[in-house]
């Protein structure tokens, strides 16, 4: 292991942190712009990095999803592990491809390529790219919505460690292998090559600054930008008391099971605060699930759960500005997760719906955090819903994945943000235009429930609604949460409400479905709803400014009947009724 502790002023440290941070910011943006599918291109599923030679992170795109680029070392450690028990090693001109879950990798879609970096014969790090592949064989089709997923096989293609190219040269069996066994050939192929390209681009653009201000120096900023990362999360865990903060949180699991042990499942969440170090400990979180893919790896998804909730939260961006991501940012930090439970399940459990219970973990990390320091967190959020609509025109495969957004909790000083993604993920809304001019579907209701969110002094966000009709054959598969248990409230602020998913069949007679439904074809003029969850309230509803009362009144957030009932605000027609709310208010 390369280590160095070269004197180096904060303001060249500054300079070479910014070009590092560059460097990712470039490679997301051409990622995105070379990219085929829109998972890519427009949700922002990906994730740009570099290491360095001891596969460290330097730094990660902002422009794109933590819950991608934050695993990215992992990735490489598991690269690691494998080529030393092949007795492999790394090349110049050498493209590794891998997406094991048990080695590092967030899911098996999620696959990454690592190009190693040579300055002067020396490696010296690692550019890399992960991605959410729309199709990798798996037994239905798109790379998410696997929910009947028995085990890691039958989620798809797995590629541990595999040499895509070979000191520069292109390895065509492997290409081969991939074509033939994956759906949506060409999109999928072509976001691979688009991932390989921004690996090269980042390679090339950390030599150019090794070329300018030598390889001491740079490596000199790295430590410092590391311990300076690392100072400030210390120095703010500090402020926190000394003590352990408790917190539960369930999720539906599959509620049409008759199994037990398959819904109404927990995360149990004890976060010890002592000087300045966190301890988070997840034991008495309920058992993996062995046959359903739910489960969480340890290493890309409870670590990104627990580091990116713990972040955000402490080193809120309009306090602090633009802190470096790197490997300081997760040393204060300590991980138990007891093997064989939903956070650190045991080979070979499925894996592929790993997402919403990630989320729901990260709310109930919050909610524990949110006892020392409630001015910092929002109430619970509302889960997101992913499915993949597909279909076949002339013998070839659609995939089309879509992330429905979710909802924040109300804020310390703001109301929750409606239509959003939510903790440890940043993915974008796909635009309905997309969707049309790509797919056989037409997006035939897009809007916000009335009447919908959850009372507070600061209110909770709402969850969107969005109908999707099918024009022509095909076929959906989901996965989600939230049907069953509602966004918290916090510190006197109402619960959220549920979601739901509603199913209407050509004849137009409507299913409720359950958050979890396996790959069903489809007939045109079929639709599928989603209803988003909405956030929870934050504080006494009766401290909310008459004024924004009205407000949400007008905007359709709240009915008048739940302002007066909720609120003490009494509104009558297109004003407020000072006294009446004053006498509600007063009696309250």
């Amino acid at each position: 292991m390369v280590d160095t502790k070269t004197a180096i002023d904060p303001i060249t440290a500054q300079v070479v942190g910014g070009a590092l941070k560059n460097i990712a910011i470039e490679m997301g943006h051409k990622l995105a712009r070379m990219s085929y599918s829109s998972i890519i291109r427009e949700s922002n599923d990906f994730g740009c990095a570099l290491l360095d030679e001891n596969g460290r992170q330097l730094c990660e795109s902002v422009n794109s999803t933590p819950l991608q680029s934050g695993p990215i070392p992992g990735y490489l450690h598991g690269i690691k592990e494998i080529m030393a028990e092949r007795g492999y090693d790394f090349k110049p001109g050498d493209v590794i491809l891998h997406n094991s879950a048990f080695y590092g990798a967030t899911h098996q879609p999620d696959c990454g390529f690592f190009v190693p970096v040579y300055y002067k014969g020396e490696l010296i790090g690692y550019s890399c790219s992960t991605a959410h592949q729309l199709d990798l064989g798996a037994l239905s089709p798109g790379s998410i919505g696997i929910i009947d997923a028995v085990d890691c096989f039958a989620e798809g293609m797995q590629f541990k460690a595999i040499k895509v190219y070979e000191e520069g040269k292109k390895v065509d069996m492997v290409w081969r292998l991939i074509r033939d066994n994956v759906r949506a050939t060409d999109m999928v192929v072509g976001d691979m090559e688009a991932q390989i390209a921004t690996c090269r681009i980042g390679a090339e653009r950390y030599l150019e600054i090794v070329e300018k201000f030598g390889l001491e120096t740079v490596r000199a900023a790295r430590d410092y930008l590391m311990d300076y990362s690392e100072r400030i999360l210390r120095h703010e865990i500090s402020k926190i008391p000394n003590g352990t903060y408790h917190s539960v949180g369930y999720i539906d699991g599959y509620l049409d099971s008759p199994d037990p042990k398959r819904k109404d499942l927990k995360f149990v969440v004890n976060l010890t605060v002592k000087d300045d170090e966190i301890t988070v400990d997840l034991t008495g979180t309920s058992d993996q699930v062995d046959d359903r893919p739910i489960n969480m790896p340890l290493a890309g998804t409870t670590d990104m759960a627990v580091y990116l909730t713990i972040r955000t939260i402490l080193l809120d961006s309009k306090k602090f500005g633009y802190i470096p991501q790197n490997a300081g940012m997760i040393r204060p930090i300590k991980i138990i997760a007891p093997e064989g439970t939903l956070a650190n399940p045991v080979y070979p459990a499925p894996t592929i719906s790993r997402f919403c219970p990630g989320n729901a973990l990260a709310d109930t990390i919050m909610r524990a955090l949110g006892q020392a320091v409630p001015n910092q967190i929002c109430a619970g959020i509302g889960n997101l819903y992913m499915v993949a609509y597909s279909g076949m025109i002339d013998k070839k495969y659609w995939v089309y994945m879509d992330i429905m957004a979710g909802s924040s909790g109300g804020r310390y000083g703001k109301d929750g943000m409606d239509a959003i993604d939510v903790l440890y993920a940043n993915t974008r809304n796909n635009p309905i235009e997309d969707i049309e001019s790509h797919h056989p579907l037409s997006v035939t209701r897009y809007e916000f429930p009335d009447n919908a969110a959850a009372a507070g002094k600061y209110r909770g966000g709402v969850g969107p609604i969005r109908d999707i009709e099918f024009t022509d054959e095909g076929g959906f598969s989901v996965e989600g949460e939230g049907q069953k248990y509602a966004p918290w409230g916090f510190d006197g602020g109402k619960d959220g409400t549920p979601s739901k998913l509603i199913f209407t069949d050509q004849e137009g007679r409507e299913t409720a479905l359950p958050s979890k439904v396996p790959y069903k074809k489809t007939h045109r003029g079929e639709t599928l709803r989603i209803v988003g969850p909405c956030g929870g309230g934050y504080g006494d509803p009766y401290e909310r400014d008459p004024e924004k009362v009205l407000t949400d009144v007008q905007d359709g957030y709240v009915s008048p009947g739940r302002a007066k009932s909720e609120y003490g605000v009494v509104i009558i027609g297109s004003g407020i009724n000072r006294e009446a709310t004053k006498n509600l208010r007063i009696a309250h």
